[in-house]
């Protein structure tokens, strides 16, 4: 106890930078030699202001009990740098946090990718239901999902997760407090963390610190929705100098919110367009954890889809349409007034995104099979069916799979 007691004075100072925290772990080896330093030392040490020497030389271990009552109190888990179980490739970012406060049980994410799903507050009915997909389709390949539960995207892929009946780690801007429904699930399901105590005092730069943190956990981060000056593009520039694999979702190439998936693609982000995107590559470095979606369970959007299903009976004649020379429309011709809506509804769409429709077979097509048979790069295949999923042409499926969702009018 004495041990953690010197850990947990060192986070209640959080009026100072982690990377001050970090320089006197570094340079003292543990918190309790740490606080047993000679007066006056602190301020000699690179990385220590002048002002955060004086708030360590305060050395108040009695804000350090009044916080171990507290997580006692509130079942709150208190992890330290010092602890085998803390996560490895946490404690290997810069600047890592000296205490983990944690409700739940956290997932090992040294033996499980875990993945941080995260995007705009201000998200479109798109990106929620984008967020949670993919997030659903990520905890049904094994993965762990990391959000930070704020509204928009992080909320509806924590949401998304817990349907799948995934593992979620919340990591939290704040100290613990009020635990809501969501986070409630979380700590059901995972694990809510901070690294700040209890009761501690939000401040602005908190959000911006938990960045570190939240990418320190994550093998990779998918970015869904980001306009221009997102805090979502901080995040994954945080990501990258950690190391992680960033992901990125195509949207409108004339949205607002697409604004930062397009830099992020242009700056060599990979596209996503599902959740088994992501977990791919992971299949053959975590073989035992990671599996291919079964699709027994669809994703949120399409059990809560609000139009229903086209019916066999009203399925327009797809065969007069499907593998065909875009160039030779048989759709142009004359045949009767039901054709010539289908007509008419083709009739906005772009030459790629006619070639994939004409090459999407009845039933379900994999997106491979689009690339092989439309001559496409990827990157574009994803970015149209994406286009054609907004207006409501095509339908995902588990497995990377689309189908044709045209309706005559």
């Amino acid at each position: 106890m004495s041990s953690i007691r010197y850990w947990v004075w060192l986070s209640s100072v959080y009026a100072a930078n982690p990377q001050a925290r970090a320089a006197l772990v570094a340079h003292y080896g543990d918190a309790e030699a740490a606080f047993l330093a000679p007066p006056g030392e602190y301020a000699e040490l690179p990385g220590v202001s002048a002002h955060e020497a004086e708030l360590f030389e305060a050395r108040d271990l009695r804000a350090a009990d009044r916080i171990l009552e507290l997580c006692d109190r509130d079942g709150i888990t208190i992890l330290t740098l010092a602890d085998a179980a803390y996560p490895r490739r946490l404690r290997n970012i810069y600047a890592p946090p000296a205490v983990l406060y944690v409700k739940g049980r956290l997932p090992d994410v040294d033996a499980v990718p875990s993945v941080a799903v995260i995007g705009t507050r201000k998200a479109t009915p798109y990106g929620i239901r984008m967020g949670g997909d993919i997030a659903f389709e990520i905890a049904r390949c094994g993965g762990i999902v990391v959000s930070g539960l704020t509204e928009g995207i992080d909320r509806a892929a924590a949401r998304g997760c817990l349907l799948a009946g995934g593992r979620c780690i919340g990591v939290l801007g704040t100290g613990h407090g009020r635990d809501g429904e969501l986070r409630e699930d979380v700590i059901r399901s995972g694990a809510l963390v901070s690294e700040y105590p209890p009761e501690a005092k939000p401040q602005s730069r908190f959000f911006r610190e938990r960045n570190r943190i939240s990418a320190g956990l994550s093998h990779a981060v998918c970015v869904v929705e980001a306009p221009e000056r997102s805090g979502s593009l901080l995040f994954a520039r945080e990501a990258l100098e950690q190391g992680r694999e960033i992901f990125a979702v195509p949207g409108n190439a004339d949205a607002e919110n697409s604004v930062g998936i397009i830099a992020l693609l242009k700056q060599g982000a990979r596209p996503a367009a599902c959740g088994w995107d992501v977990m791919e590559d992971f299949a053959a470095i975590y073989p035992h954890a990671v599996r291919r979606p079964d699709g027994a369970q669809p994703p949120p959007s399409a059990r809560e889809a609000e139009q229903p299903p086209v019916k066999a009976a009203e399925a327009p004649p797809v065969k007069e349409y499907t593998r065909r020379d875009s160039s030779k429309k048989d759709i142009d011709k004359e045949k009767g007034a039901g054709y010539i809506d289908l007509h008419d509804q083709l009739s906005e769409l772009s030459e790629d995104q006619l070639r994939l429709i004409t090459a999407i077979d009845r039933g379900e097509t994999h997106i491979d099979d689009l690339i092989e048979a439309t001559g496409m790069s990827t990157a574009k295949v994803l970015s149209q069916l994406t286009i054609l999923e907004i207006k409501g042409y095509i339908r995902r499926a588990a497995g990377r799979r689309v189908s044709l969702n045209i309706k005559q009018k």
